[in-house]
Formats: C-alpha cells, structure tokens, sequence
C-alpha cells in the first residue's frame, strides 16, 4: 500500500482542517506584517489581521517560541509568548487553527508546556497545533542555565513526558520528573492527546522523528530535494508498520501586483505573481506537502491587500 495516501489520524479539528492525504491548504506566519530588515515587528492592527485570516479562510495561523531577540538571528517572532498569544486569538477567532512552530522543548519544563498546550487546545475548541523543536539560538541557553549540547536528549525526554500528561492519572518516569499515578494534569486535550509535529531533525534520529511524531514540518527546498526527504519521511512511517502522517513547511513570500510576474528569490522563498505561486504550490503538494504556511515579512504590498489578493487567487484551489 501506497502509505502517502491512506488516512491521517484523527486528533483534533485544526490537524482535521490543514491537513488530507494528497491535498494541500495555506496557513500564515504570524505577525501579519511585512517587516523587512527589521527585527522586531510593530505588530499594527494584529488582532484584525488574525480575525481577516480567519475570515477569509486560511486553514492555520504559526507562531514561534523566541525568549530573546538575539541580533545575529535578525528575528523576534512576535514578541508575545506563544502561549499567552495564543489564549488571546482563541477568543478572538473562531474557525482558523492556531499552531506553534515552534515550542522550544529543552527551554521549558514539559509539565508547562502540556499544562499551556492543553488548555489552549480546550480554550480554542480544539484548534491546537503544536510544533515542537530542539531550539537553534545558542545564546539562550546559558540564559536559562541550560546546556545547549544536550538538548537533543531533553527534547527526546519532553515528548514522552508530554504524551504521558495526556492520560488519567499518569505513570511516567523521566529525567525532568516522576509521576507514580496519584497526580493528574487538567485539562485533558480535546481529541485525546495533543497533535504534535517535530521541526526539522530536531536532533533526533529520522526513525525516531517518523515513529513519534504527529507529523513533520520542514524548510523549503528545491522539488527533487523536497520530494526525496519527504518519501523518506513516510517511508520511514511505513515501516515501523505505522499510520500515514501529514508534512508542512514555511515558504517566504513576496506576491506581485502582476498575477503573471516571473519569479526572483527572497530568503527562504521567492517574490512572484499569483500564478507562479499556484504552480509552486500545486508542485509542492503533488511531492506530499500537506500545508504551507506563507511569511509575508518581505512582501511589497499592503497585508490586508495581499492577503485578500491569495484568498481570492488561490484559496479556491487549496482548500479542504
């Protein structure tokens, strides 16, 4: 059997929303704001321009877990805590999904994180997606006293406590604690547990990644490349004898006012008119992308403009 077309699990209904076997939906990298060469956003109108996501039916909205603004990154994310921001657009939207990509896991304690997690996910009426990641800025580290070179074991040790949280009066033994059965963690995840997605290797071995992730979420790369490393993936699934999973990646995006504008590369992307990007897209999807969440922080136009402009160009074509 042909593992990349058989079902997704079934967790919650923002992983329901963004992703299907063999079809592909469009998300965006919060803030929703182009913001250039600058570092830090000023973060103009972001709830509105959450709610005209939501509105205008994108299928999931990403933050990202950045502590510090560290200058030699060149990125603060959007300054809010993931989590905090999170409880702010679950009351405020009311269909989108709201993911995280992602949640630094060796940063902080996996009881906080499945505690967060959850209750966004009960908050938001199962809108949950959690991406989950080592963590790549080394100067956080030693701000928080921990050791960048052992992440990749404290990543591996957060998962398995994360997944323990979402049982009844959990049993689980780990490095960062102990639980014997006479504690439990409220609230429980909607869908039963919470859908997790590994960023990159995230230090982990590649069957470690297939075997214990809800899905993966990767970088743009060039089609061959792309299409190789996500076979990998799900070959990988296939034959540890488990279910089909979903794989996304971020794409930068700077959308042209001619719909027929030839390409030029940006960082991680490529300035063109909508067309380029639907073949693009279309492409990325027939390789088993399931969900491309696009960053309009080098985008020329106006946001509200650009956002319109993709849900009324391409929308139609990669939605569920």
């Amino acid at each position: 059997m042909d593992i990349a077309h058989t079902d997704f699990p079934r967790i919650n209904r923002a992983y329901a929303g963004a992703f299907q076997p063999g079809k592909l939906t469009l998300g965006l990298v919060v803030p929703l704001e182009a913001h250039g060469n600058s570092a830090v956003p000023t973060l103009e109108r972001h709830v509105e321009r959450a709610q005209l996501a939501d509105q205008l039916g994108f299928a999931a909205l990403w933050l990202r877990d950045v502590p510090f603004n560290v200058p030699s990154f060149g990125d603060a994310g959007q300054t809010f805590d993931p989590f905090v921001y999170l409880g702010l657009l679950s009351g405020a939207t009311g269909s989108i999904g709201l993911g995280v990509a992602s949640v630094i896991l060796p940063l902080r304690h996996p009881a906080h994180v499945a505690k967060q997690a959850a209750s966004a996910d009960v908050l938001s009426g199962g809108r949950l997606l959690l991406g989950v990641a080592s963590g790549d800025r080394p100067e956080e580290y030693p701000a928080m006293a921990m050791d960048f070179a052992s992440r990749g074991d404290r990543f591996r040790d957060s998962v398995a406590y994360i997944r323990a949280m979402s049982d009844d009066y959990p049993r689980v033994q780990t490095d960062q604690g102990t639980l014997t059965g006479g504690a439990d963690m409220l609230p429980k995840p909607v869908g039963g547990r919470l859908p997790m997605l590994v960023t990159g290797g995230s230090r982990q071995d590649p069957d470690w990644v297939a075997q214990n992730s809800d899905g993966w979420i990767t970088y743009p790369r060039d089609p061959a490349s792309q299409g190789r490393v996500v076979a990998d993936y799900r070959a990988r699934i296939a034959a540890a004898g488990g279910q089909n999973k979903p794989v996304m990646q971020s794409l930068y995006v700077d959308v042209l006012a001619d719909a027929d504008a030839e390409p030029r590369p940006i960082h991680l992307g490529f300035a063109s008119g909508t067309e380029f990007l639907r073949q693009y897209l279309t492409e990325v999807r027939d390789l088993g992308i399931n969900h491309v969440a696009l960053n309009l922080r080098f985008n020329g136009a106006d946001v509200e403009d650009t956002m319109q402009r993709i849900a009324d160009d391409l929308l139609p074509d990669f939605t569920l």
